[in-house]
């Protein structure tokens, strides 16, 4: 989708993104823990979501990210597959025990089926790098399904 006039992904605001996927502002601001162990990269994806009005705790490692889920609630995890000796899955793991309604993102460079299935299992979503910011924003501002099992 190309919108005239439009800002590059890793700068624009919120509004250019709620008009390009026809969304309304949250109420409230959303709360974000990314963890990403590229540097150039975590710097990048954080920028762009709080310049999309969203609030982010930015990780490098594995052991940060899980320190912060047990001390804070989130309302989405997005996280990159590769952590270390650690990885993504594992740390979705502890996310979804410790905040059941959390919305989980992971992504990866390699669309591997096991590690999408695994993803799916934990009600994650599982994406393939590159994903473009906007994309993982319009992700992250999407309601959470309505839970009808009951």
């Amino acid at each position: 989708m190309t919108i005239k006039g439009a800002e590059p992904l890793l700068s624009g605001t919120f509004e250019w993104y709620a008009q390009a996927f026809d969304m309304e502002q949250p109420s409230r601001v959303r709360r974000i823990l990314l963890i990403e162990d590229e540097a150039d990269l975590l710097a990048a994806m954080s920028r762009s979501f709080r310049e999309a009005g969203l609030d982010v705790l930015a990780c490098a490692t594995f052991e940060e990210g899980r320190e912060a889920l047990r001390k804070r609630s989130f309302d989405a995890l997005l996280t990159d597959v590769r952590l270390g000796a650690f990885n993504g899955l594992q740390l979705a793991v502890v996310a979804r025990d410790l905040h059941p309604d959390i919305r989980i993102i992971i992504y990866s460079g390699f669309d591997d089926p096991v590690l999408r299935a695994e993803a799916e299992r934990i009600d994650a979503t599982y994406l393939v790098k590159p994903v473009p910011v906007g994309a993982l924003i319009e992700r992250i501002l999407q309601p959470l399904p309505i839970d009808t099992s009951d």
